[in-house]
């Protein structure tokens, strides 16, 4: 009996390996069919998930309590698992080269507890060649087995958009690989027990690992277009937004945005090819150039408030200045790789501390990055200027006399609003007196 049917016959456990944002989406949904070990190295984390707390807010606390996964920081925990899904972290180092030690130590840890007749899966994002090239050899090395004999090898991206209620794992397409036939019929029978809009087999783990760093290098090189675009239009004083309006009633438009482009794939996947492309001999041109673009918004967005703040005749180191929205996107609780933090760095460069306010990010992770607390909402009081950095609903859902609080008692022509992404009508701050800026 293959082990496909063995997993969906209650007879092994498939494991998942990293239970953030991508993994413990899997897991849950896993566990509605078959048994599911969820390893992590993170104890406090185990420990949440087995009090029915999502750190993530991926799945809500009560798909945790409700959930059938067998919660575990203990390594050899995965012995038990035939089939074992790798969904760890791949960043980038300081001087944008990868960050694979994530991934590393996860084929260590497995290696080191995998048996014959098991099939390892990486969703991780990686530049081709990495699963093959140095995943491999660690699994065979640590576990003394022979990839291909003993075990079997695939990869499968992960395309989870985070805080995403509408695109869900079950209902985004799986991109799914094999090292062989074999391995590729295996694995995709066990993703299609979970993925409602089915698989799409590609022929081999360098494709799939090509097609992940590819569309997310495709959106990252799109957004730079719409900002590099921005700027151009804000000193020609066009508005960038009701161009953008007027552009996509064509048919084939693309319907892209500008903003601050940061998180764990847009922000990050395009320098893993970047890097094997230079490996091979190739200088990328348009994916770096998109990449620099995006990366130096923060600056234009600083530049920009500065300007309106001494138009507005205001000290600026002695301003009251709210930053509304810390994390890498809306509706998510993640502030890793965000773009506000390179904002914030910025503002301290000219002497302002602004204070920090965002309804659904982690506390203490904002004290370890900034060294400060977040402000409630509700004492948002007595601003110079306010930030809208990142477009969370519960910003959405202000109204025009709720953030007229906000303000101290001066002269609205005296009042600055930085609407980053353009969440608020403009008119309506604009025609009531006030300085409004958005990209």
């Amino acid at each position: 009996m293959k082990l496909s049917e063995r997993i969906i016959n209650g007879d092994e456990k498939i494991a998942v390996v990293g239970l953030g944002y991508v993994g413990l989406p899997l897991a849950i949904s896993f566990a509605k069919k078959i048994s599911v070990i969820g390893f992590d190295i993170d104890s406090d984390k185990i420990q949440s998930y087995k009090n029915g707390i999502d750190v993530t807010n991926e799945v809500g606390n009560t798909a945790l309590l409700e959930s059938s996964i067998l919660f575990t920081d203990d390594p050899n925990m995965l012995k038990e698992a035939k089939f074992l899904i790798i969904a760890v972290p791949t960043p980038i180092n300081v001087d944008k080269t990868p960050d694979l030690l994530y991934v590393v130590n996860a084929s260590k840890l497995v290696g080191k507890n995998l048996s014959k007749g098991s099939i390892v899966v990486y969703e991780s994002t990686v530049y081709p060649g990495v699963t093959e090239e140095i995943c491999i050899p660690i699994l065979e090395e640590t576990s003394g087995l022979l990839c291909g004999r003993d075990f079997k090898v695939g990869y499968s991206p992960e395309r989870i958009n985070p805080g995403d209620k509408i695109y869900r794992l079950e209902n985004i397409k799986k991109i799914v690989s094999g090292m062989d036939n074999f391995s590729l019929e295996e694995i995709t029978r066990i993703y299609e027990l979970i993925i409602e809009a089915g698989v799409h087999k590609v022929s081999n783990i360098k494709t799939a690992e090509a097609a992940k760093v590819a569309e997310n290098s495709q959106r990252d090189i799109n957004i730079a277009f719409m900002n590099e675009l921005s700027m151009i239009f804000d000193k020609m004083g066009i508005d960038t937004f009701e161009v953008i309006d007027a552009m996509n009633t064509k048919w084939n438009a693309l319907g892209f945005y500008p903003g601050l482009v940061g998180g764990h794939c847009i922000g990050v996947d395009p320098y893993y090819f970047i890097y094997k492309a230079e490996k091979l001999g190739y200088h990328s041109q348009i994916i770096l150039a998109g990449r620099k673009i995006n990366d130096d918004m923060p600056r234009f967005v600083v530049e920009a408030m500065m300007k309106k703040m001494i138009l507005a005749n205001k000290l600026v180191v002695k301003s009251k200045i709210f930053i509304m929205g810390i994390t890498f996107k809306e509706d998510c609780n993640d502030l890793k790789n965000s773009k506000v933090e390179d904002l914030v760095k910025l503002l301290r460069e000219y002497g302002i501390e602004p204070d920090l306010v965002d309804p659904i990010a982690d506390e203490k992770e904002t004290m370890k990055i900034y060294g400060k607390e977040l402000i409630p909402m509700y004492k948002v009081k007595n601003a110079d200027c306010i930030v809208f950095a990142v477009p969370h609903s519960k910003f959405k859902n202000l109204s025009y006399e709720d953030i007229d609080l906000m303000y101290k008692p001066i002269p609205n022509n005296k009042r600055i609003i930085i609407d980053v992404r353009r969440i608020f009508d403009k008119n309506k701050f604009e025609n009531n007196g006030y300085i409004y800026w958005g990209l």
